[in-house]
Order: structure tokens, then C-alpha cells, then sequence
């Protein structure tokens, strides 16, 4: 009896664990209608309260480092991604103002950045970045768009050393984002 019951916790708690840290983990779905933005995040992560301006952040209730999180901030009313600068220009802008928010001191590379044009006519900025903070290196990858005189900022974020093992499920992630 107690081998079976030893199994069945065993089984349980793999079949959990599974859709926390496999890069063919699952996603599920979030939207705020209210701000106008849709996502999609790992199984197995959590909704956390987080002082700052992130508008709503989700987290691995593993690895609790792992993270998904939406900024949302105002734009002249009027302006578009492109009116902004090329994907490296916004970039670089958008590496420089992490920097100026941080209160310690932050080394931030840009790795890439990519325009994507939606099949709903918006453009999006797609923008992947390592930062070497005091607590470690960590790699991100935003989705940056304008909507409605808002910038949308879509941010997955991870330590280096677990990049290899999700950046599939991230990359999913962020390609998930739409604003409408």
C-alpha cells in the first residue's frame, strides 16, 4: 500500500512539474480587455503581485526568477512603432532607459532586434537582450508595440544558465503577445 501511494505522489508530482520547466510545456492563455492586450504564458506559472510598473507579471512557481511581465506606457498620441526608430534604435532606447531605472548598475547588450508586421496591420519589435546584473547574467526577450497613444512592452525574462532549456517556451511566449 504504501509503494502505490509512493508511485501515484511520484506520478503526480512529475506530471506537474513537467509543464513548469519543459521547453514543450504547455501555455495558457491571459488577456486584459480593459488595457486591450492579450498573451499567452508557461502551465504551471503564477500571477504575482509586484510593486512598479509592470501592469501584470507571471512567474515559475519554480524557478521563481523566470518571468513574464507587460509595461504599459504612455506615447504621443499620433505616433507610431516606426515614428519611434528602426527595431535597433528602439532597442538600444529601450536598453538605455533599463539602465537609467535601475538602481544598481546594469550591463545590458542588445543581442537582436527584428521588426514583425501582424496579418491585423500592426508592427511589432521583437527584441532579445542579456543584462548582467549584480545577482547574475539574464537573458530577455521583449515585444514592443503602439497602440491606442500607449506603448506596450511584453518582457520574458530568465537567468543565462536556464536559457538553452526554455527559450522555445519563451520565444512562444512573446510571439504570443497581441495588442488590440
Amino acid at each position: 500500500m504504501l509503494k502505490r501511494t509512493v508511485v501515484l505522489l511520484l506520478a503526480g508530482l512529475m506530471i506537474m512539474l513537467q509543464g513548469c520547466v519543459g521547453s514543450n510545456g504547455s501555455l495558457r492563455s491571459y488577456a486584459n480587455p480593459y488595457q486591450g492586450y492579450e498573451f499567452m504564458y508557461p502551465t504551471g506559472w503564477t500571477e504575482v503581485s509586484v510593486p512598479g510598473a509592470a501592469d501584470v507579471v507571471f512567474h515559475d512557481i519554480i524557478n521563481d526568477s523566470e518571468n513574464v511581465s507587460v509595461v504599459v506606457s504612455g506615447a504621443p498620441e499620433g505616433i507610431s512603432l516606426e515614428d519611434l526608430g528602426t527595431p535597433t534604435e528602439v532597442g538600444y532606447k529601450l536598453s538605455k532607459s533599463i539602465n537609467a531605472l535601475a538602481k544598481d548598475e546594469r550591463d545590458v547588450e542588445l543581442l537582436s532586434a527584428q521588426r514583425f508586421d501582424a496579418p491585423d496591420s500592426k508592427t511589432y519589435y521583437i527584441l532579445e537582450y542579456v543584462a548582467a546584473l549584480p545577482t547574475g547574467v539574464r537573458h530577455n526577450l521583449a515585444s514592443v508595440v503602439v497602440r491606442r497613444g500607449k506603448l506596450f512592452t511584453f518582457n520574458a525574462s530568465t537567468r543565462e544558465e536556464r536559457w538553452e532549456k526554455i527559450k522555445d517556451l519563451m520565444k512562444r511566449s512573446v510571439a504570443s503577445f497581441s495588442v488590440y
